[in-house]
């Protein structure tokens, strides 16, 4: 178990919450441990909070002296995390705390996502109630649920909660940078049954796993052109079908927001036939590592023998299953003319992939700014799954947030900045499903802005958070809420 002693000194009351978080379990939909710790560090200090019907929690915090008239002001996290672990990494994510380490200037976990999206702004939130030398305006602190899993809590978040008309979002996770819009999306689960059969007499069982991928954010790494496990296996098939390979099982991805870093397949194959798989795997893999980025470096393609399965796919649903997963759209679809380069319009994320004898069952991810241009993208996604006998339902839909240059909120954070640190933050608007397009259309007439200290490879075992970034970002939290 790791100590609190292994974080910085300060600020103090931002890395005191910020280790509970890393310590108290909270995978989507199981978030009351943690809701239960904000309770009582919110009543520790008289600090009243109601909760809706779906468990999101408001925090009001009374303001500072001399500020107590201000209109208030919403401070807006998510609570829970994404749960994604290395292979070699045993870890129970419903009862584990996170073991924490330091490289250099980066805390990490070992080889388990960090958590901190969105926990340190979770933590930010909870320090700006504890820490007596914070100046602040009466405050609506507002922790939602179930976010990395489909954004449930701001989608049925009640609105009458909330009296505050300005809102900071600390989900971001590029420290110097304003956001002002971001992303709308819809996911779809797609299946149908299938058709088994008994393996063919003789058959030996093989099972292939594909690891070693970077995986990581399917919005704000789309870009990055990362492998998808499922696109990669599905491709293995197509060429293994030509050695007499049936297929019984394949898994792959672990949730619509997350590039699938791993995938595995149970196969029956002929006798004789497993030497020359080996050498179809290795030659893919050299294949693949020719075009992936650096940071798939570390694929690997391992075949293991086993008992041969009882059942595998008839010879037509193996084929549907193949072409179906290679005929899916994955990928940046569409780029912003006026923003830069890797501010992706519109994508496209097959995340999930489970197949057996008797079902297939995929899970896709669309995300856009402009709902017209995102039609096309679903229409072909929808008459691809029509082609192959799929039925498709719609499992989350959720608007953007069209971003407002001329917000005043916007022009004070820019200026607070700008005579902070000297230098223009860049304002942007981001390809990833931030809740404040949702609860800006429940709470018409709010202006927003979203900001926060770095993270890299979020919904990955390489999730890190970037200790320099910390520091300033808490200052200039602390500036933005005392002149509000």
């Amino acid at each position: 178990m790791t100590t609190e002693t292994i974080l910085p000194a300060a600020p103090a009351h931002l890395w005191r919450h910020f280790y509970r978080f890393t310590q108290t379990p909270r995978p989507s939909k199981h978030e009351q441990a943690i809701c239960d710790y904000i309770i009582r560090e919110a009543e520790a200090c008289g600090c009243r909070y109601q909760r809706d019907s779906f468990g999101n929690l408001v925090i009001r915090v009374p303001g500072s002296p001399g500020l107590e008239t201000r209109p208030s002001l919403i401070i807006q996290n998510h609570v829970d995390m994404v749960t994604v672990k290395a292979d070699d990494k045993e870890h129970d994510f419903f009862c584990d705390p996170l073991t924490l380490q330091i490289e250099d200037d980066w805390l990490l976990a070992d080889r388990t996502t960090l958590g901190a999206d969105n926990g340190v702004g979770c933590a930010a939130a909870l320090a700006l109630m504890t820490d007596p030398e914070v100046q602040h305006p009466p405050l609506e602190l507002l922790f939602t649920l179930d976010e990395e899993t489909g954004l449930g809590g701001a989608l049925n978040l009640d609105g009458s909660l909330l009296s505050g008309r300005r809102m900071l979002n600390l989900d971001t996770e590029d420290w110097g940078e304003l956001y002002i819009g971001c992303a709308g999306g819809r996911d779809w689960h797609l299946q149908r049954d299938l058709q088994g059969e008994e393996t063919p007499a003789g058959m030996t069982g093989l099972q292939l796993s594909l690891s070693g991928l970077a995986g990581g954010h399917s919005g704000i790494q789309i870009h990055q052109q990362l492998g998808n496990a499922i696109k990669l296996l599905a491709q293995w098939l197509y060429r293994a079908e030509a050695l007499g390979v049936r297929l019984c099982s394949f898994e792959g991805g672990s949730a619509h927001n997350v590039i699938p870093r791993s995938a595995h397949l149970l196969v029956g194959c002929p006798p004789g036939s497993v030497a020359a798989l080996e050498q179809l795997s290795e030659a893919l893999r050299q294949e693949w590592l020719n075009w992936l980025p650096a940071a798939d470096n570390g694929l690997q393609l391992q075949l293991t023998p086993c008992d041969a399965p009882a059942t595998v796919l008839d010879l037509a649903g193996q084929r549907l299953v193949r072409q179906c997963l290679l005929a899916l759209p994955h990928g940046a679809q569409a780029y912003n003319e006026q923003h830069p380069a890797d501010l992706v319009d519109l994508s496209i994320n097959l995340a999930v992939v489970r197949v057996s004898a008797q079902a297939l069952f995929v899970e896709t991810s669309l995300r856009y700014f402009n709902a017209d241009q995102a039609k096309a993208l679903a229409e072909s996604l929808l008459s691809t799954a029509d082609t192959f006998g799929l039925s498709a339902t719609e499992a989350i839909s959720y608007p953007g947030w069209q971003p407002d240059f001329d917000s005043e909120l916007l022009a004070l954070a820019r200026t607070l900045y700008r005579d902070n640190f000297g230098e223009e933050p860049a304002t942007k608007a981001i390809h990833a499903g931030l809740e404040c397009g949702i609860l800006l259309d429940k709470l018409p007439g709010t202006q927003a802005v979203s900001f926060g200290p770095t993270i890299r490879g979020a919904h990955s075992p390489r999730e890190r958070l970037q200790i320099s970034t910390i520091q300033p970002f808490w200052d200039y939290l602390c500036k933005l809420v005392a002149s509000l």
